[in-house]
């Protein structure tokens, strides 16, 4: 069907009549347990966490293997019925919310094909969680590094389309970099399988890179090769309050000076973000005991005994020395880790009681952040004088969750309503400083055409014609990119 333009009554009937068809053939080539059209089932999985979208489908598909997926992706290809991929529905730009689509989800699909550890490859199957990678791994006496909040739901197919960042990305990347092969479904329902473990493969075009933050719209990942990592001997982790950005942009310069690239984890919150923090999130307190405007969580490791624990001392006397750092707190034990690690994964948890904001995923260079915060601190209250702004993220890799909250004496709906000029306001600045406005949660339904914005015409009609040349009915993920 026609998503764009309304359709005259005779083919508009001809058009849900074959669709109905088209259901009732997905159906039965799905057989028992691969589907459901019982709106109970169906409704955990159309609302989006921020409550910003509650979709509706009339059926969600539940395929068990690659075949299955295979099997549904063809006939919705020679049907043309829409298609919206789902993993663990953790996304935050409603990438993973159908509106009329068929929701296809990949929860069920959760083998762990392979374990290789003298290759240091981890096969998975597209439903398998994030920490559910993390701990096959382990058990293979290796790692896998991406590390996000939501690790226990989001799901690797889903963190593949999303090309998901996390914390760790300042030393191992995003999860484009942490993919050696992946098995995907076509648009026209042919399997796509490439499973290597290979860490060179200089044969033409990769595929793999397309369908990765393709956000389901090239095809439906099943499984996924994972490049794994040799185990961390020592780990220090550190909370330290500074003065300003800058010194945190200073201080990461430090420390990766100091460890010779050893820092993991560089996260940058402003006090607003601690206050509510400690508000409105059980168990989490005051860090340290000098009240200051930024706070850094900061995390070494290294593949030496001891060597991450010394090298955070070094770094911390020769901070305080030089007035670069007011405050700080190591953790001695792994309880004192996690209570710090929980104060930045409820930054955005913590915002929900105090009502709506505007929500922005922003990257700048790491080298004007702090130039970023301040002029873009100024745009925001010319714009809506009183706005509350915590400013968080990953600071060394550039991203930044910046997100403006509503004025106290503000009404809720008046403040929502400003939300695009107010965004507008940010994103401009962003491209000024030669940023994205997208960092880590993709386009999805919540960006894609402020993305048109801010995208060259000549990015856009390639992508354009990518999209056309494998999916030329637009079936997959429809409402989603350009």
């Amino acid at each position: 069907m026609d998503r764009a333009l309304p359709l005259p009554p005779d083919r508009l009937k001809a058009a849900l009549d074959g669709l109905a068809e088209g259901l009732a053939e997905l159906k039965s080539a799905l057989g028992p347990g691969g589907w459901t059209d019982d709106p109970r089932e169906i409704a955990p999985w159309l609302k989006e966490w921020r409550d910003r979208w509650h979709g509706h489908t009339p059926l969600m598909l539940t395929p068990r293997s690659t075949e299955e997926v295979a099997r549904a992706v063809t006939i919705c290809a020679a049907r043309r019925i829409p298609i919206v991929p789902q993993g663990g529905a953790t996304g935050l730009v409603g990438g993973q919310v159908p509106f009329g689509e068929v929701l296809l989800s990949l929860r069920k699909m959760r083998a762990i094909r392979a374990v290789s550890p003298l290759d240091d490859a981890l096969t998975v199957e597209a439903g398998v969680t994030l920490k559910e990678a993390q701990d096959a791994a382990l058990a293979a006496g290796r790692r896998f590094p991406l590390s996000l909040a939501a690790e226990g739901t989001a799901t690797i197919g889903g963190v593949i389309s999303t090309n998901a960042g996390g914390v760790q990305v300042l030393r191992y990347g995003m999860m484009r970099d942490l993919v050696l092969g992946i098995e995907a479904v076509l648009p026209d329902g042919r399997v796509f399988n490439g499973l290597k473990t290979l860490r060179k493969d200089n044969t033409g075009y990769d595929l793999k890179q397309l369908l990765i933050g393709a956000e389901g719209t090239l095809g439906v990942v099943t499984a996924a090769t994972l490049k794994l990592f040799p185990l961390v001997r020592s780990r220090a982790t550190a909370i330290v309050g500074l003065s300003s950005a800058a010194d945190a942009v200073e201080l990461l310069a430090r420390a990766k000076a100091e460890t010779g690239g050893g820092v993991e984890a560089f996260e940058l919150m402003r006090r607003i973000g601690v206050e509510m923090a400690v508000r409105n999130i059980p168990g989490v307190r005051e860090p340290l005991e000098t009240v200051t405007p930024w706070i850094v969580l900061m995390e070494l490791a290294s593949g030496e005994d001891g060597a991450a624990e010394a090298a955070l001392q070094r770094l911390l006397e020769s901070a305080f020395d030089q007035g670069l750092i007011v405050d700080a707190a190591v953790a001695t034990n792994e309880a004192q880790r996690a209570a710090f690690w929980k104060l930045r994964e409820e930054q955005s948890a913590a915002q929900k009681p105090e009502g709506p904001g505007w929500k922005h995923d922003v990257s700048v260079p790491v080298s004007r952040i702090a130039e970023f915060i301040d002029a873009a601190e100024a745009a925001v209250l010319a714009f809506e004088p009183g706005a509350r702004i915590s400013a968080f993220g990953h600071v060394g890799d550039g991203n930044l969750h910046y997100d403006v909250m509503r004025p106290l004496d503000a009404d809720p709906s008046a403040f929502m309503a400003r939300q695009p000029q107010g965004s507008k306001v940010v994103h401009d600045l962003v491209a000024a400083f030669d940023g994205s406005v997208s960092a880590e949660h993709g386009l999805g339904r919540l960006k894609t055409d402020e993305a048109r914005r801010y995208k060259s015409d000549v990015e856009q009609d390639a992508m354009r014609a990518v999209r056309a040349a494998l999916d030329p009915h637009r079936i997959m993920n429809p409402a989603v990119l350009f």
